[in-house]
């Protein structure tokens, strides 16, 4: 009994994280540019004992395997993410940008206690903003530098307007004149179950130090002709709230049945105990 319960408690645990992710995929439901994830479980060390003998394993018409398999739970294996392309909003605003294919991500430069970290991520609401030195500079809305193709992108004084154009390319007007300053590094998540979420709507690389694998492993750049963008739009997060409030229930209901089975194996050790 003590068993029982023990498998119930450690999966109830996991359960919970699942609840986590998708109260967190709800939340989000309407962040632009939101990425859904979904929890995958996977068993945890179990034991095989096997109860009959050769001939009884090998029944005529038996499907399962012989013998009792005595489990130690499930565990939360891994949080996939979905970087399928979502619903498009036109806003016709110029510096707003949807990228159009599954698994592009923008390129950011986020610095936090004094050290960079280069993120990723599919919020597509630009500004322009003053960077270092007071330079003008494409960044998010949280004023984090948007990276082109030699680093930051960074504009050059007395723009009287900035556009972008379908392939990432940001012209600026200028007296009438307008010119190509910079492009768009867009790049594609090979691997996108690898990345982590960094928070405000970011991924980042895992530290490759540790891992048996090169960041090219997870990241590749995606050549200009190859981009698409559509401007003027941003993109929704692609969480389906039906989906979601479907696996709450469900996890809650499996959340109760582990705890009914706590309580069940109480109650009978109980039992066993007055036996004595």
């Amino acid at each position: 009994m003590n068993r029982m319960a023990i498998q119930a408690a450690v999966t109830m645990g996991q359960l919970q994280n699942k609840l986590d992710v998708v109260g967190h995929n709800l939340a989000n439901v309407d962040t632009t540019g939101y990425k859904n994830r979904s929890a995958e479980f996977s068993s945890l060390l179990f034991q095989q004992i096997d109860n009959f003998n050769g001939e009884e394993q090998n029944v005529e018409g038996r499907l399962t395997p012989a013998g009792i398999r005595l489990g130690s739970g499930a565990k939360l294996g891994s949080t996939a993410i979905d970087l399928s392309v979502g619903a498009t909003k036109i806003t016709d605003r110029g510096l707003d940008v949807t990228l159009l294919e599954d698994n592009h991500l923008l390129q950011v430069d986020v610095t936090e206690n004094g050290v960079t970290e280069r993120r990723y991520t599919r919020d597509g609401s630009l500004y322009l903003n003053t960077i270092e030195d007071g330079q003008l500079g494409l960044t998010t809305s949280d004023g984090h530098p948007v990276v082109g193709e030699n680093g930051p992108i960074i504009l050059a004084e007395g723009a009287d307007d900035v556009s972008i154009t379908k392939n990432g390319a940001i012209q600026v007007t200028r007296n009438g004149q307008t010119e190509t300053e910079g492009n768009l590094a867009i790049v594609q998540a090979i691997r996108p179950q690898m990345l982590e979420a960094a928070g405000a709507n970011q991924f980042r690389l895992p530290d490759i130090t540790e891992a048996a694998f090169i960041a090219e492993d997870i990241i590749q750049g995606v050549a200009l002709n190859d981009v698409q963008i559509q401007t003027g739009a941003l993109e929704d997060s692609n969480v389906d709230l039906a989906t979601q409030m479907t696996e709450m229930m469900q996890t809650q209901r499996a959340y109760q049945f582990n705890s009914r089975s706590i309580s069940m194996s109480d109650q009978m050790s109980g039992l066993v105990n007055q036996l004595r």
